[in-house]
């Protein structure tokens, strides 16, 4: 092809305009002149574009000229090293591109930490706190266990409750730091069978005084079930049907913990993978369930004529419960990582504590402040609360 070269400037490197007469075109490219090792010969290296330093790659613009090109920076995930570099070339899944993305580095881990996170903090603190607060309650309890308040709607229930309810609280602590396979495997079924026993014994606790109502009245097919201990088969029952979900999820597709590279830039979130999800929502579909029946029969009995009636405590608890759990599954299946985490841990304390404010401080109230009020006249409707 002919071609004529004008205004050429001397030295190592020289620009020029390249005239093509074929196709009437002028181009103004360097010509960089460099010695060949060895001879005397000055080879000219033409270019329209400086080199493309790391961290970019050549990009062909699809212009007349091979020697004519563009930088463009490496993708996410990618990095070059080198000057004029063809290709970037992609990370490890355990390492990330540094800020200039000419070298990789180590990827952060990210979990519920005890030394980074505050809320690992808070809610340490809250479920200690809400724990030191059940145990005192329960010593309350067995402090005071020959007095009607307490033998009001089965003392030996209200001991159960209280211990699941701990329980459910000292949950917490395996959803906080890093997780691993064991606290993977306990974390979700340990709390869906204590506060499934919680749950359960608030329904004890419910149907007792169904029962008790019903039996007063005059030839009533319910007196031959006040003689039974309706509320320890219910507790037995109704745990035992959670605690056999857990275990099918366990044997069949057990928690586990695994890395998740892909989720945020630059970090690897520790977590853990449910295994079974319907392991997951059979666990907390059943919770779901029995609060619910729990709710609409104690809403049922909440008026019954007594001066002491727990039903109508009980339904707040239910509430407070079945509220903090439907608010937090849209929450839940809309965060990652360790938010996710954030928000169940949020729920368990919240539902917990519901449950153990509404059915439990009032009766403490009378222990310790009314004490006037704890007496089988108060407890019979005799006085006035």
């Amino acid at each position: 092809m002919d071609m004529m070269i004008a205004g050429v400037k001397g030295g190592s490197q020289c620009s020029a305009v390249i005239l093509y007469p074929a196709y009437g075109q002028a181009t103004r490219i360097r010509v960089a002149v460099g010695r060949r090792q060895g001879h005397g010969v000055l080879i000219p290296t033409s270019r329209c574009n400086d080199r493309c330093p790391p961290g970019y790659r050549k990009a062909f613009n699809g212009g007349f000229h091979v020697c004519c090109y563009d930088c463009v920076p490496c993708s996410e995930g990618e990095i070059s090293n080198t000057t004029d570099s063809d290709i970037c070339h992609r990370c490890p899944d355990e390492d990330w591109p540094d800020e200039r993305r000419v070298r990789c580095v180590p990827k952060i881990y990210d979990f519920l930490s005890y030394e980074k996170d505050i809320v690992v903090q808070i809610s340490a603190v809250t479920a200690s706190s809400f724990s030191t607060i059940t145990l005192f309650i329960l010593g309350n309890f067995i402090y005071y266990w020959n007095t009607p308040i307490v033998k009001a709607n089965n003392r030996a229930v209200s001991f159960i409750l209280l211990i699941s309810i701990l329980l459910s609280f000292l949950c917490v602590f395996l959803f906080l730091g890093r997780p691993v396979d064991i606290t993977c495997r306990l974390r979700q079924t340990s709390f869906g069978i204590f506060f499934s026993i919680a749950v359960s014994s608030v329904l004890a606790k419910t149907v007792t005084v169904f029962i008790a109502f019903k039996a007063t009245k005059p030839g009533s097919s319910w007196r031959k079930w006040v003689t039974l201990k309706v509320s320890k088969y219910v507790v037995i029952v109704f745990s035992s049907v959670q605690a056999l979900i857990c275990g099918v999820w366990l044997i069949v597709s057990s928690p586990y913990q695994e890395y998740d590279h892909h989720s945020y830039k630059g970090m690897i979130i520790i977590q853990c993978n449910e295994g079974s999800v319907i392991g997951l929502y059979s666990m907390l579909g059943y919770m779901g369930i029995l609060a619910t029946v729990n709710f609409v029969l104690a809403f049922m009995v909440r008026t019954l004529p007594d001066s002491f009636n727990e039903a109508k405590y009980i339904t707040f608890s239910m509430l407070v419960f079945c509220s903090v759990w439907i608010a937090m599954i849209p929450a839940y299946l809309s965060t990652k990582g360790k938010n996710a985490v954030a928000v169940e841990i949020f729920a368990i304390l919240t539902s917990c504590a519901g449950v153990l404010g509404c059915i439990f401080f009032p009766k403490l109230y009378i222990l310790l402040i009314k004490p006037e009020f704890n007496s089988r006249k108060t407890i019979l409707g005799k006085n006035t609360i």
